[in-house]
Parts: structure tokens; sequence; C-alpha cells
């Protein structure tokens, strides 16, 4: 009896995990729309905007703007993003691989010497970097409570002010491209100095002139911060997407995975319980063959 007791306690608890993993699901689905919603808006803008500047990328040549200069990456800023709360699988796990695998092989000296720091925007890799003593640079967890472009900001102009300062020479980022709830890629892309890209007509073969006021140079200067903020902006609605989809499809294979140890559970307690029947309906007869005798 102890032991169907045991595989009874067992089966309520897996029915209540089930549920809550079920319950889990449904509420990063619900959060899933509203994230890919935010993400599927702001990458035509995105795209248009990083096209304008492939276009105008002559202009960038002559520019002063502080934001392309090429400079020895001395200093190296990784911006690692993950998300705050984990049961989303390998999701923040990637992240982390990724940037480890980045300053291990493009920059090992930096790191020997020093001289590489981290931006977390998320706690996951917040907590992995400072119990592991990186250089990390303030604490953004805060930004997933109320998702704006206007609290996005606020990092990038720290990240580009201290560019700027000479705090870093190179910024990369680390995070995972939202593709559909199933599907993420681990994304490396160097955030500053401004990557030069070649003009849209040559990728294309076709040339797009556009007419400029008040000059050119003057909208390419203001162009290129704004590019920046936006490339890390949308990083982030990419990551936060992205976490919602992993979140959701690891809550459905938990919720598979306790259908079948249900499964198992019931197929034994069931093996159990017929044992201890046969036991007592054996011990009945014993007895009344021990009386009649």
């Amino acid at each position: 009896m102890a032991n169907l007791k045991e595989v009874r306690n067992r089966i309520a608890s897996v029915q209540s995990t089930q549920q809550i993993t079920k319950a889990m699901k449904m509420v990063s689905a619900a959060k899933l729309k509203r994230a890919t919603n935010a993400i599927t808006a702001l990458r035509p803008y995105a795209t248009k905007l990083k096209e304008i500047l492939s276009n105008l990328s002559a202009s960038l040549e002559g520019s002063h703007s502080p934001f392309i200069q090429e400079r020895e990456p001395n200093k190296v800023l990784i911006v690692t993003i993950s998300s705050n709360r984990g049961l989303a699988g390998a999701f923040n796990m990637n992240v982390i691989k990724a940037a480890n695998n980045l300053i291990a092989e493009k920059y090992s000296s930096q790191y020997k010497s020093g001289n590489v720091s981290i931006v977390a925007i998320g706690k996951k890799v917040q907590d992995f970097y400072e119990k592991r003593k990186y250089n990390v640079v303030g604490n953004n967890n805060e930004v997933y409570t109320n998702l704006t472009f206007e609290n996005v900001t606020h990092i990038t102009e720290t990240i580009m002010n201290g560019f700027v300062k000479g705090d870093y020479d190179k910024v990369e980022l680390v995070y995972n491209r939202f593709k559909n709830a199933a599907v993420q890629f681990i994304t490396t892309e160097q955030l500053l100095p401004l990557p030069k890209t070649e003009p849209a007509e040559q990728t294309t073969g076709t040339k797009v002139d556009y007419i400029l006021e008040p000059s050119q140079e003057l909208i390419v200067e203001q162009l290129i911060p704004k590019s920046i903020k936006i490339q890390l902006y949308k990083a982030v609605l990419d990551s936060h997407a992205s976490e919602h989809g992993a979140r959701m499809t690891s809550m459905d294979k938990a919720t598979d995975n306790a259908g079948e140890l249900l499964k198992s559970l019931k197929l034994s307690y069931n093996q159990a319980r017929q044992a201890a029947i046969t036991t007592e309906l054996t011990e009945i007869v014993s007895g009344a063959a021990a009386l009649n005798g």
C-alpha cells in the first residue's frame, strides 16, 4: 500500500506540473504575438534606414561623425542580450556561449589585458558575467518592464558616449534573432563603429537617387546616431520575441514529456494495484484454507 500511495503522489505531482506548463505555454503564446508584431513593424523601417545610409555611403567617407571612425580595437565592449527569466530551453545559454566564443576567438588578447567589458541586457547574462568577475557595465534588467524605444535609447546613448570618449574602440552585439516560434538564430553584429555597407546600386544594380534637404552631409550626420539606436532596439525586440518563442516551445515539450511520464506512472500504479489485490486474495484464500484444515 505504501508503494501505491507513493505512485499516487507522483501522479498528482506530475499532473500539477503539466497544468502549470500548459498555462505557461498559453501565456508565452499571447506574449509572443505582441512581441512578434513589434519586431515585424520595426524591421521595414530599420531596413529602409540602412538602405538610405548605404546609398549615401559616399558622404560617409568625408564625414566627421565619431561613430564611423575605425580604431585599433584595444578596448572592446560586448553587448549581450538575454532574458530576465529562465524556463526557455537553451535560449540564454546560447547567447552566453556565443559571447564567450567571440571573446576567446577574436578578443583573447584584450580579455587577458582586462580590456573586455560587458553590457548585459537581461538578468541571466548579468548574473553569469558578474559571478565570473567580468567588467559588467551598469544594470539594464528593468528595460523589459517597459520595453520602449526611449528606454533602450538610454542604453544606446551610454554606449555611444563611451565610444566617443574612447572607453571602447569597438562594440559588438550578441543576441537571438527571431525567425519563428521554434527557430531563433544566434547573431553577432558590429554596433560601433558603424560598419560600412555597399550602396544598393552595387548590390541590386539599381541606382537610387534622393532629393535631399538641407544637405546630404547634414542628413548623414543625423542618420548615423539614429541608425545605431534603431539597430540596438531591433536587436532587443528580436531577442524579446525569441525569448517567448523559445519558452512556448520549451513548455510545449515539457507538457508532452509530462504526458508520457503520466502514462508510465499510471501503468506502474495499475501494476502495483493488481499485485496488491492478488496478494490480498492469496492471503484470504490461505486463511480460509487454514481454518478449514
